[in-house]
């Protein structure tokens, strides 16, 4: 069925759980972005089949368990024609990249309508608004997520940083790399948490944490 109207995309099941369970943007659509970008690899065709045969390998999922998980939320938008887009991301590396994702395939998709970005603080509180056009994510995206390099100043500034972020963070000589590095004795369980704890501005979890510990020593 096409949709028209609003349509709020939002950064994952947590946040999905908590505005539903506060009846916050109600009676709105609101869709959950299952995904962590900003670890692993992708490619340029957002949300194609070959897309979902690689982020899939990165969940250590199956591509049909992706797209049960990634995709089925956001059939609405893929079939809609929603003419206005409001997004919910925190402003974590880990959202941030998201963001440029779900922006990046808005540009792709050539899309025509109004977008609002609303930023949202710890528990999920709204502490600032963007309203954006969608022009330009997509070269973007392909610059700093498929070829690694770093752009020019980024709007909005939360991007910018979380760019800087996610381009630096797995480099030998990043803070996070050197605390990892520092705490090489500390069993995987006990370090996941700290690095949760001393690196919020990442915004990663758990699952992540604990595959850059262990290919970190792997490799050492």
């Amino acid at each position: 069925m096409i949709r028209t109207g609003t349509v709020q995309i939002l950064n994952g099941t947590e946040m999905y759980k908590n505005f539903k369970e506060t009846h916050f943007l109600e009676p709105e659509l609101m869709i959950p972005f299952n995904e962590a970008m900003c670890y692993g690899a992708a490619c340029e065709d957002l949300f194609s089949d070959e897309f979902t045969e690689i982020r899939a390998k990165v969940h250590h999922v199956t591509p049909a368990q992706y797209a049960e998980i990634t995709l089925n939320p956001l059939e609405p938008v893929f079939c809609g024609n929603f003419d206005h887009i409001a997004l919910w991301f925190d402003e974590d590396m880990f959202c941030q990249i998201n963001l440029l994702t779900i922006l990046a395939w808005l540009d792709q998709t050539d899309y025509k309508g109004s977008v609002d970005l609303h930023l949202v603080g710890e528990h999920f509180q709204p502490v600032n608004y963007y309203s954006l056009k969608v022009k330009g994510y997509y070269q973007l995206y392909k610059q700093v997520v498929i070829h690694e390099t770093s752009p020019q100043k980024v709007y909005p500034s939360p991007l910018n940083m979380g760019i800087e972020l996610y381009l630096n963070y797995l480099k030998k000589d990043s803070d996070l790399m050197l605390y990892i590095q520092k705490h090489q004795e500390v069993p995987i369980k006990e370090l996941v948490p700290l690095l949760i704890d001393n690196f919020k501005d990442y915004g990663l979890g758990d699952t992540q944490y604990a595959e850059i510990i262990k290919s970190y020593r792997q490799n050492q």
